[in-house]
């Protein structure tokens, strides 16, 4: 299984557009205001789904959760690649949406589920930071073969299509799964199980101070990151434009060729760090100290970025971005792990999921706001547009890191 899974993250991370995903939007005349308001619109709808489509995975089954998320994000696919109208865009945001309401919170119930049927509870760190791994892994493979398709293509948005081939080899995956991973099916209650299993798992998270702390924790760190991470993209052109090698070179290439040299051991760096969380947990004493520990990182890593910025050291910048990539990505399996053993496992997929919604919540009000920023910034510098990332991320960092010292000591 543990294969089965692995494959699965691998699998799920050929999404070719995503280190050029803004470019693409940009391609098709979208302001930054605008590609704000689609990616705030995205998480709107996954914070509007999230926790009913957790309740239903419960309920209804975990493997036919996935294999609809993934129905979903094929057809996403496809109005991407082929679609500039905006309200298609929109319908495309909502379709990918719905694949990601049903599938975050459920498949790491699936492997939870797992290790509790092995025994192997306290393995949770570690066995996810591995199949983690395995996804970051294949990120760093479909940056390298997206890079490629655009230098052979010139165009940003056939790499949508592209992706509806490994995420269609997926369902063929979550088809060998064994039944009993669909978790304690109970389909005579219908939707009025599905009701009961979301209220009681709402009510227990509002209940917990633990699970409190830990959803805003997550809406903190990963909402900064999911909201900035992408802003990358703009950074990598400018730098790519300004570059004075390869000028006989198209700009689409020679952006190609950059994003692929930065985000291929971006990707690398995030495999290992995923893999190495259970190990970090370990020496650093704890989750509780690592927690304390990632939010100082990530303060350091925002002021870092912004005064890169002011500086005008675009590598500074570029590295202040991967190096939060990192950061997140041995934070993930610690959160994840820390819910998990605070939630009870018949709801685990319910609070998972209870956890995404309140991380694309913030996700949802900051996406907007940061796109907004950047547009709104005029100087004689175009770099300073991307001041407002740094500045965010530096004042809701700290908060969190004073707010953590003050109820854990």
């Amino acid at each position: 299984m543990l294969r089965r899974f692995c494959l699965y993250g691998f699998l799920k991370n050929q999404q070719y557009f995503e280190p050029f995903l803004i470019l693409a939007f940009r391609q098709k005349g979208l302001s930054f205001a605008m590609i704000g308001l689609l990616i705030g619109f995205r998480e709107i709808c996954i914070n509007l789904m999230e926790i009913p489509t957790g309740a239903i995975a419960d309920v209804l089954g975990r493997r036919r959760a996935m294999i609809g998320s993934f129905l979903a994000y094929i057809i996403a696919f496809a109005i991407f690649g082929m679609a500039s109208q905006l309200w298609l865009l929109f319908v495309g945001m909502l379709l990918f949406a719905t694949g990601e309401a049903f599938r975050t919170g459920t498949h790491k119930a699936i492997i939870f589920d797992w290790l509790w049927r092995q025994g192997r509870q306290s393995e949770k760190t570690s066995i996810y930071g591995r199949t983690r791994s395995w996804s970051k892994l294949g990120s760093a493979v479909s940056v390298l073969i997206a890079a490629g398709m655009i230098f052979m293509t010139e165009d940003f948005s056939t790499i949508f299509l592209f992706c509806i081939i490994p995420y269609s080899l997926n369902i063929f995956n979550f088809l060998s799964y064994p039944s009993y991973l669909d978790g304690a099916v109970d389909r005579p209650g219908g939707m009025r199980a599905v009701v009961q299993k979301l209220l009681s798992a709402v009510g227990a998270s509002l209940r917990r101070r633990s699970l409190r702390r830990l959803l805003a924790e997550s809406m903190a760190f990963e909402g900064l990151y999911r909201a900035g991470k992408d802003y990358l993209q703009p950074v990598l052109k400018s730098a790519a434009l300004a570059a004075p090698i390869l000028l006989t070179m198209s700009d689409h290439r020679r952006i190609a060729l950059l994003v692929g040299a930065v985000y291929f051991p971006l990707y690398l760096l995030s495999s290992l760090a995923s893999r190495g969380a259970g190990g970090f947990v370990r020496r650093i004493g704890g989750q509780r100290r690592g927690a304390r520990m990632l939010w100082l990182l990530d303060v350091a890593t925002f002021a870092m970025m912004g005064a890169g910025i002011l500086a005008g050291l675009t590598s500074v910048v570029i590295a202040s971005f991967v190096a939060l990539a990192v950061l997140q990505n041995i934070w993930r399996p610690m959160l994840i792990s820390r819910i998990a053993s605070c939630a009870d496992q018949s709801e685990t997929a319910t609070v998972l999921s209870i956890e995404s919604q309140a991380r694309s919540l913030f996700v949802a009000i900051l996406a907007p706001l940061l796109g907004w920023a950047v547009d709104a910034i005029s100087t004689s510098r175009p770099d300073l547009r991307f001041l407002p990332i740094a500045g965010i991320g530096v004042v809701v960092a700290l908060i969190m890191l004073i707010t953590s010292r003050k109820k854990n000591g």
